[in-house]
């Protein structure tokens, strides 16, 4: 086994990232911890998703719910209406599932080990293992894919993944740093962030490049090896914008079960090969000359656009109607602002 734990330690010191939710290396070997429930969300809100995108998302949530109790206090719609363009709504439930579990079983507090942590709704085992790690200093070993991809090419292991995670996994635990976990977990994922990244990595500057297999056998930038994927099938829809007389617009909550669960947004058929018409009322609907196109994790999505005016007695069978002024196109999920965008120039105010 090759030492690479006290070279990037020593890079880390120097390269941290400033994060909103991270204490810095210097702070750190001062005592000062991160606060739980910064991190907890912060890993939460980067599953399939940026940094540069979890940002102000994350600033947002600790300014309106500065602490775990906050936030299991808050109300649903509230909370997905927060989280709109973050994607993969899901977690913004086991977000809520999760908070009220801490308030209620562990009395506001987040526990401290890894065999709790991962009992709790929504944490699975690398976000168990980072928030152990991160926010209580638990030598835990965290495996995301920028630590896949350091570990294959640190060994320059060509096994495909996903049937490589437990190999990698090996490796990672063999370089977890027992005196500071925390500081290695970002270490190692700040490397595959900015160094390793998955084209063109930067060996040259990296902290660990004389102990890299894969750089030493040039293979660098043809790992880690995936196994390909199957190709995505496409669903189609159709979305209904309507708009009141008065500026109302015609929105409807969707069932909290299922894609896009407890989120508000526009009344649509099934998704699937052939939808039926499912109109929320009866009105002289017009469609777009263009489609709403989004894709999700396991499917494309193609959804017509249809618009109507309704007038000011309308009865919906679907949704109900939100004034002009508390509407926000941007507390919609990314497909329905798309599907907006397409509709707003003909259902704008005369």
């Amino acid at each position: 086994m090759r030492d690479i734990t006290a070279p990037l330690l020593d890079w880390y010191d120097i390269h941290a990232r400033e994060m909103p939710w991270r204490v810095m290396p210097s702070d750190r070997k001062a005592g000062v911890l991160p606060d739980p429930y910064g991190v907890w969300l912060s890993e939460v809100m980067l599953q399939q998703t940026t940094v540069a995108a979890v940002r102000e998302y994350h600033k947002q949530f600790t300014r309106i719910w500065p602490t775990v109790g906050d936030l299991a206090g808050a109300e649903d719609a509230d909370v997905m209406a927060a989280w709109a363009g973050l994607g993969y709504y899901a977690r913004a439930r086991n977000l809520l599932k999760c908070a009220r579990s801490v308030v209620a079983d562990h009395g506001g507090t987040f526990p401290k080990t890894y065999d709790i942590l991962i009992t709790l709704p929504g944490i699975g085992p690398y976000t168990a293992a980072a928030i152990s790690a991160i926010a209580f200093d638990e030598a835990s070993t965290v495996l995301d894919g920028n630590v896949e991809r350091v570990m294959a090419r640190l060994y320059d292991d060509h096994t495909p993944l996903p049937a490589a995670k437990p190999i990698l996994m090996d490796y990672a635990q063999r370089h977890t740093s027992t005196s500071r976990p925390g500081d290695y977990a970002q270490a190692v994922m700040d490397l595959g962030a900015t160094i390793c990244t998955p084209k063109s990595p930067a060996c040259g500057i990296c902290p660990v490049n004389d102990r890299c297999d894969a750089r030493t056998a040039g293979t660098q930038s043809d790992l880690p090896k995936k196994t390909p994927k199957k190709p995505k099938p496409t669903r189609h829809g159709i979305a209904y914008i309507a708009r009141r007389e008065d500026g109302a617009w015609l929105l409807e909550t969707r069932p909290d079960k299922g894609l896009l669960g407890g989120m508000l947004g526009w009344p649509t058929t099934e998704w699937g090969d052939d939808p039926a018409d499912a109109d929320p009322i009866s009105a002289d609907w017009i469609e777009s000359d263009a489609d709403a196109r989004h894709t999700f994790t396991h499917f494309h999505l193609i959804l017509r656009v249809q618009t109507a005016w309704l007038p000011h007695d309308a009865s919906p069978n679907r949704g109900h109607f939100i004034p002009a002024d508390s509407f926000s196109p941007a507390d919609l999920p990314t497909v329905m602002q798309k599907a907006y965008t397409l509709a707003a120039a003909t259902l704008q105010r005369v």
